[in-house]
């Protein structure tokens, strides 16, 4: 209730607003306040996310080889798309199926990494010891190294007696190959290929301290606090915690939580996220026309992807900035690639620091290239779909498809006399069935017209000035610079930024059950000036993220659209080939 009364207020203002109350209302809210604090009541109930089984993500899976086996060991492969659900990958690897094409890239894959370990250059500082004779097996050496890296990759401790079956199939291996390393690379090969290994099941257990409730187990638990935090499998120390038993205590889980905030591991982790947030995938497929925008190569578009991951990495880790500020702030970093579509002098070879003046129109995230030249058409700019992608992105707003039998011509091919932007655009509020979208996309999309299709500021469209004024949500703004205020202030964007953070660190899509926890989570960012570190440690902590429930068939409640409230939805959950249990044992 009281989160409620007070939810997006700043703390100095609620504190005065109490002070300034009285009678019936602030006893009753100081009497809330007082139970809440006695009965550690602070957090809103939840019965959690559902129990899940998700596929591990080509990144998960790479920096985990990497972890356990040496940044050395990289191979170059690409995995099978995952689908995109409630705007995150994330969600989505819940939904992924293996299919024989996916298991022909992952055997092909384990192959490479297993040749990379134990080639000759690689097993010197890999495998802690020398067989008796590196032609015949050596069960004491194979069972030295398998005993260390097995535990990494299954994510858990293993009985002796599986430790000692990896032993067994690495002699056989061997003896038949002639070659201690290439049995242990058999091995190695199967143990990334197995089920256990890519598919990532969560267990549950009773919670002692909740009856009739259920929690993750103590190995789940490690397993999605490393994916959210750094993108990778848990680490030895973590694993150790979850083993003791420590990391299901408040004390034990919040040493860990606070060490892996504070490892140069969480970059990996935050910029997977964010990675995943904007959409960046689609990078892989952008392409312009080289005609039109000759300065826009394919090292501008990986640049462009790397400069706005660089910003937010600086911004809300190296600084500890306000979240919000990512839409205002002039500070970035510049390559020699995108000097040219910025209209700036090459800072030098490399990556370096970079601010624009203040009187400059690049202000925030929706100047950078990584926005403009993204949601763009290969050959022009598209208001559009820059201002869809600032609904669903950034504002976690759902935009309605068009419908089937819209007519783009007038839009894509207009007569002569129709130069702007902003005149093509008018077409689509005649007509009845798209205005009602495009009265929600174009006025933030028509500011962002000052960059063209490729990023670059112009300041006329085929000898026209361009207006670019334009409003959020009642806002007025003059230009793209007063547009990144409106949206800095906007207060969906940070509760846009919890949700999406959320349930990319529980892997599962929100629904209409996390809403308390999202409100909870929301007005704790705020209280902590909106520090994203702060956020990750709410989340992990919280009990909403170590709590799951059985899914079988569960509702869905998408939060309503900007046309209508949709109504509930039913969905069944993934039908994967592993149980809870199963996954608990290699």
């Amino acid at each position: 209730m009281l989160q409620r009364l007070l939810r997006g207020t700043p703390k100095a203002r609620r504190t005065k607003w109490l002070l300034a109350g009285g009678g019936a209302l602030l006893a009753a809210v100081l009497a809330i306040v007082i139970v809440g604090i006695m009965r550690g009541t602070a957090e809103p109930p939840s019965k959690g996310t559902p129990k899940s089984m998700r596929l591990l993500t080509q990144d998960q899976y790479l920096n985990t080889v990497a972890y356990v086996f040496g940044p050395n060991v990289q191979p170059t492969t690409r995995f099978a798309a995952l689908p995109r659900i409630d705007g995150l990958l994330a969600s989505g690897a819940s939904l992924a199926g293996l299919t024989d094409a996916q298991l022909e890239t992952y055997q092909k894959t384990a192959t490479k990494v297993a040749a990379q370990v134990v080639n000759e250059d690689s097993r010197r500082y890999l495998v802690p010891c020398e067989p008796a004779a590196a032609d015949a097996a050596d069960a004491a050496c194979a069972k030295e190294f398998l005993a260390q890296v097995a535990p990494l990759l299954y994510r858990r401790a293993l009985p002796e007696e599986q430790i000692d079956k990896f032993v067994a199939e690495a002699g056989k291996a061997a003896d038949s190959l002639h070659d201690f390393y290439q049995g242990l690379g058999i091995v190695i090969e199967g143990m990334l290929i197995s089920p256990n290994v890519l598919l990532v099941a969560e267990v549950a257990e009773p919670d002692p301290d909740h009856p009739g409730e259920m929690r993750l187990d103590s190995w789940s638990l490690a397993t999605r606090l490393s994916l959210f935090l750094w993108n990778a499998a848990p680490d030895a120390e973590l694993l150790a915690a979850a083993q003791s038993g420590a990391l299901q205590t408040k004390k034990g889980l919040a040493g860990q939580v606070d060490r892996m905030l504070a490892s140069p591991r969480l970059e990996t982790g935050v910029r997977a996220l964010f990675d995943d947030m904007f959409a960046f995938e689609d990078f892989t497929r952008l392409t312009k026309d080289n005609t039109i925008y000759p300065a826009f190569t394919g090292e501008t578009a990986v640049d462009a992807r790397e400069q706005t991951l660089r910003t937010v990495v600086d911004h809300l880790l190296v600084q500890r900035a306000d979240y919000r500020d990512l839409f205002t702030t002039r500070k970035t970093f510049m390559s020699p690639s995108l000097a040219p579509i910025y209209k700036v002098a090459a800072q030098g070879p490399g990556w370096t620091p970079y601010e624009f003046p203040p009187d400059d129109p690049h202000s925030g995230l929706l100047t950078q290239v990584s926005f403009e030249a993204l949601h763009s058409h290969p050959g022009r700019s598209s208001p559009t779909l820059r201002g869809k992608a600032l609904r669903e992105v950034m504002l976690c707003q759902t935009v309605p498809r068009p419908p089937a039998n819209v007519d783009f011509s007038k839009v894509q091919n207009p007569d002569g006399s129709v130069k702007t932007a902003r005149e093509r655009i008018a077409f689509h509020l005649q007509n009845p069935s798209c205005a009602g979208c495009h009265r929600i996309m174009d006025p933030m999309g028509l500011s962002m017209e000052a960059f063209d299709g490729a990023g670059t500021f112009r300041h006329e469209e085929n000898g026209v000035a361009i207006d670019t004024s334009g409003n959020l949500d009642g806002v007025e703004f003059t230009d793209i610079v007063g547009l990144g205020k409106a949206l800095r202030d906007n207060p969906q964007v940070p509760w846009c930024a919890v949700r999406r953070t959320f349930a990319y660190g529980t892997g599962t899509a929100a629904d209409s059950n996390d809403r308390r926890v999202l409100e909870y989570l929301s007005a704790e960012f705020a209280d902590q000036g909106y520090v994203f570190p702060d956020l990750l440690r709410d989340i992990a902590l919280s009990r909403a993220f170590r709590k799951v429930y059985e899914p079988h068939v569960r509702k869905t409640y998408p939060l309503p659209d900007l046309k209508s409230a949709e109504r509930p939805q039913q969905t069944a959950s993934a039908e994967l080939p592993l149980s809870g249990s199963a996954a608990a044992h290699p």
